[in-house]
């Protein structure tokens, strides 16, 4: 309980748009990491680019690792790909050679900073003191640095299957169901017993999925689930439903974190039913500050939920899933009971 400061230092800060002084520092570095968000990838590439092309041109032999920080399934090979089709043949064999880019899945939250507070402190930063960061041994070029909190892993697809279908999905069960109780917090929602029911259900769904795909130990992924609720609880961190909930169209994307958590539960056997409120859920959204969310709203009022369902998440209507999905949000558009 309480709350801690930390200064965090030496620090040096530079602009993206100054691409030179990027380049260079990226050219003497031996580790590098992004943490930019999915649809800012492409608008940082041609930095990363440019620094592996000064590394070839100056026969730097020392590996680059550069670890991707981001929600996305197989982060590092996309980021791998928008590397590659900006340099030339040289460049190519230097990044497939000395460059390693490494998955991780990112589990420390970081709610946003009010306005006020920003304004006071530009530089703060809110964090909770969890501090662990799963990485993907064989990402790596050469010996595996050694940084504090950092563990690499051999088996990495059950730790980005467990960061996305427990923590992300259980976040987007929060978010959207949250908002639908018109509640601005996400430890609110928690409290809510008829979010915390379903949540609870959608987790188990998740749970008996991973393990069934990855055969994965269930005891340690309800160990798991147990420090998330806990940590979902955390009421310093004051996470808004509206950030947790923000961009549905990306969060109801097939293998993202509602669907593909509900896609894995079937693989144990389950229909769903849980999970499926936090699709119904996402669908519901129409958030006015946020623009994809209203995307979303215009694209159901032109092609009907089901169709949106189909073309956005590949649920098809007639899919036990599907029914279960459009079955709720009708419940959470027109009311009535959340059973």
């Amino acid at each position: 309980a309480g709350t801690a400061e930390v200064r965090v230092g030496p620090v040096t800060a530079l602009l993206a748009g100054d691409s030179g002084a990027v380049a260079e520092a990226l050219a003497g570095a031996r580790l590098a990491a992004t943490a930019v968000g999915v649809r800012a990838l492409p608008h940082i590439a041609p930095l990363l680019a440019e620094g592996v092309r000064l590394r070839a041109e100056r026969g730097v032999r020392e590996p680059l690792n550069v670890i991707v920080c981001e929600n996305l399934k197989d982060a590092a090979r996309h980021v791998r790909g928008l590397l590659a089709e900006r340099l030339d043949p040289a460049g190519r064999a230097y990044l497939a050679e000395r460059v390693g880019l490494v998955d991780t899945v990112i589990g420390r939250m970081v709610p946003e900073v009010p306005a006020a507070l920003r304004a006071a402190q530009p530089t703060l930063a809110i964090a909770e003191p969890y501090k662990e960061l799963p990485v993907d041994r064989a990402g790596f070029v050469g010996p595996v640095p050694d940084v504090v909190g950092m563990e690499p892993a051999d088996d990495f697809a059950v730790y980005t299957a467990r960061k996305l279908y427990l923590h992300n999905a259980g976040h987007a069960v929060l978010g959207y169901l949250g908002y639908r109780k018109g509640l601005a917090l996400g430890y609110e929602a928690l409290e809510d017993p008829d979010v915390r029911r379903i949540l609870d259900g959608a987790l188990e769904e998740a749970v008996r999925g991973i393990a069934a795909r990855y055969a994965a130990d269930e005891g340690w992924l309800r160990a798991h689930v147990a420090d998330l609720l806990r940590r979902f609880a955390n009421r310093a961190l004051a996470d808004p439903v509206v950030r947790l909930a923000r961009d549905p169209l990306r969060k109801l994307a097939p293998e993202d974190r509602l669907v593909g958590a509900a896609r894995v539960a079937e693989r144990a056997g389950q229909i769903p039913v849980h999970l499926a409120w936090g699709i119904a859920g996402a669908l519901a959204y129409d958030e006015p500050s946020d623009p994809l969310a209203v995307a979303l709203q215009e694209r159901i009022a032109a092609q009907g939920v089901e169709g949106v369902l189909e073309e956005v998440s590949g649920i098809g209507r007639a899919e036990a899933l599907g029914v279960a999905v459009v079955t709720r949000h009708r419940i959470l558009r027109e009311g009535g009971p959340w059973a």
